[in-house]
């Protein structure tokens, strides 16, 4: 099942760091890479909700040294 997963993401300040995310949250099991969306301090995410969790998700990210958190 497909579902939307809206992230702010807190200590992002450039496009090295947009780039970092992206390649994180491609790499996590499930996301969708052709409607991931990310920008200085917030990501929009589509994924298989079989595949991944929520947590997996904000995980890959926080492991980068940001804080994200649904919202």
């Amino acid at each position: 099942m497909s579902m939307k997963l809206d992230l702010a993401i807190d200590g992002m300040h450039c496009g090295s760091c947009v780039r970092r995310v992206t390649v994180a949250l491609q790499k996590v099991e499930g996301v969708e890479p052709e409607a991931l969306k990310v920008e200085i301090g917030s990501a929009s995410v589509n994924f298989d909700a079989e595949k991944a969790t929520l947590q997996e998700i904000v995980d890959a990210v926080n492991r980068l040294g940001f804080t994200a958190h649904a919202i």
